[in-house]
């Protein structure tokens, strides 16, 4: 791993003060530093498949180095993480690959209702494929109970999928709670964990996680890269969505891309020695953030602080449509909810799933901080909201 270096300001030339780390983060300059070194022909740059040749297997050892980062950070061994493109493709992976090589087991998948879309989508397309999904309604803070996991698995239940941490919310699950539910019924526990990364401690072994879907773009990594976590055990079988080559034991082919993978493993390096220290000050940050918005009437807080991760705060403003609201902060980068889900005209499924109601779910925002946001920031956003809110409301 790089050395430290100076943190870079949040804003250059004027742009607004960016507060949606939730849809993605910057990359960390030491990241994009070690990628770059992964790229021409001064560095290391061959094919990790070509084992012919100094320079393959150099690569080689650069993805496996990466490799080793990304699986101690979640307490896995290397060789249960498999690259791909992104949690997306993890998802997908997680749960077609599983479903469809577990058939014979059962047909019954478990999720929520909040899930992030690559998880909603993926289960909508196994029922079209014939599978059965139950479709967990969340507690009103964003978080699934035990007890309505366990009232909703059957003796043909084979994998439920819940993510680590909200996408909208921040809203924590109780992993560990979960998992002895689904082992309970000797079922295959899945989660979406692109989150939670770097802002949770995660330990696969610990919280009883079988299946664990990462991203890199969310911790200050490359996007166009991800990984799952598939548990070395004979119960876990995945059939394979990508074919050509049978890389990655066979689970996804493809050349891996050695330049995303060095910084997805930098990045989690980072995340592993900095992510408790980044978590606290972002914390006084949110809170920072919360206190300069007392004197503005008619907020309403969706999301639950008391057990969600700081980095995400979701607020209602009464009498401002969400989208008015966002055109009229020329100061703030923010957005309305999942950048997956933000050219809809419908109110978030996330905020209407735990209870919002319609109207209210319309004039939501969701901020988020991250490592590079600062004080200033902070402040000026705050000024800027008051600003727009009241300029509305006249």
């Amino acid at each position: 791993m790089t050395p430290h270096s100076p943190r870079p300001p949040s804003r250059i030339m004027n742009a607004p003060v960016y507060l949606d780390y939730a849809a993605t983060t910057p990359v960390d300059p030491r990241v994009a530093e070690a990628m770059s070194r992964h790229l021409g022909l001064d560095g290391i740059f061959a094919n990790p498949a070509s084992r012919s040749h100094m320079a393959g297997w150099q690569a080689e050892q650069a993805v496996e180095s990466a490799r080793r980062q990304v699986a101690d950070l979640i307490g896995a061994d290397p060789r249960e993480i498999v690259w791909t493109s992104g949690a997306t493709e993890a998802d997908n992976l997680a749960l077609i690959g599983f479903m469809r090589a577990n058939r014979a087991r059962g047909r019954h998948l478990v999720t929520s209702t909040i899930e992030h879309k690559a998880v909603v989508d993926t289960a909508r397309a196994l029922e079209a494929e014939g599978f059965e999904v139950t479709w967990l309604e969340p507690q009103h803070d964003g978080r699934v109970s035990p007890s309505k996991l366990a009232a909703a698995m059957r003796d043909d239940t084979t994998l439920v999928s819940l993510m680590a941490v909200n996408n909208e919310l921040g809203a924590i699950n109780d992993l560990a709670a979960l998992s002895a539910v689904v082992h309970a019924r000797d079922a295959v526990f899945h989660v979406d964990a692109a989150q939670a990364t770097g802002r949770l401690p995660l330990d696969v072994v610990e919280q009883g996680i079988d299946l664990m879907s990462l991203s890199g773009h969310k911790v200050y990594g490359p996007k166009g890269i991800g990984a799952l976590y598939v548990k070395r055990s004979p119960d876990i079988r995945l059939e394979a969505l990508i074919h050509g080559g049978g890389h990655e034991r066979g689970m996804r082919s493809g050349t891996l891309p050695t330049h995303q993978i060095v910084g997805m493993g930098e990045a989690f390096a980072l995340a592993a020695d900095e992510g408790a220290a980044d978590q606290a000050r972002i914390e006084s940050l949110s809170n920072r953030f919360l206190a300069g918005l007392q004197g503005l009437e008619g907020i309403h807080r969706n999301t639950d602080t008391g057990v969600s991760v700081p980095n995400i705060v979701n607020l209602s403003f009464d009498g401002i449509d969400g989208e008015s609201l966002l055109m009229a902060l020329r100061g703030i980068a923010v957005s309305t909810g999942s950048a997956c889900n933000s050219a809809s005209v419908e109110p978030s499924y996330v905020l209407t799933g735990i209870g919002v109601p319609r109207a209210r779910a319309l004039t939501a925002l969701r901020f988020s901080f991250g490592r590079f946001t600062g004080e200033a920031d902070i402040d000026a956003a705050v000024a800027d909201l008051q600003h727009a809110v009241a300029t509305l409301r006249r």
